[in-house]
């Protein structure tokens, strides 16, 4: 017997994309000071009219990956572009993305393997030469 092909209904792809498209949103306002905290997974689920366990397990089910993967996916490349292309304090940019500093070190090195100096440090270095 060979495994079945599941067919994901269009309102599930609808739900997923409008996480996405909410998550997006957010992220590009904390990351231009718009807003000063991170929304709660709960909170986008609100803004989709859904309870947050069908939102978890629809965008799992279309996506692949849980909404926190996701949200942490992204914040992590916002995170890496604001150290490579700004010069603003690594304290600076984890308070705009609502992380007290030694958090986010710790959320970063978690992900990449550097702290957020070293990456830093990293990429610039690579750069000159």
């Amino acid at each position: 017997m060979g495994i079945k092909q599941r067919n994901i209904s269009a309102r599930k792809i609808e739900i997923a994309n409008q996480f996405l498209f909410e998550l997006d949103k957010h992220l590009t306002e904390l990351k231009t000071g718009q807003v000063e905290k991170s929304i709660e997974l709960n909170e986008l689920a609100e803004l989709l009219h859904i309870v947050p366990n069908h939102m978890s397990d629809t965008v799992r089910e279309v996506l692949g990956k849980s909404p926190c993967e996701i949200y942490e996916n992204k914040l992590l490349e916002i995170s890496k572009e604001m150290l490579e292309k700004s010069n603003n304090p690594i304290s600076e940019i984890a308070r705009t993305l609502d992380y007290d500093p030694s958090n986010f070190t710790k959320f970063f090195k978690s992900y990449t393997g550097l702290t957020p100096s070293q990456y830093r440090k990293q990429k610039t270095e690579h750069l000159t030469i």
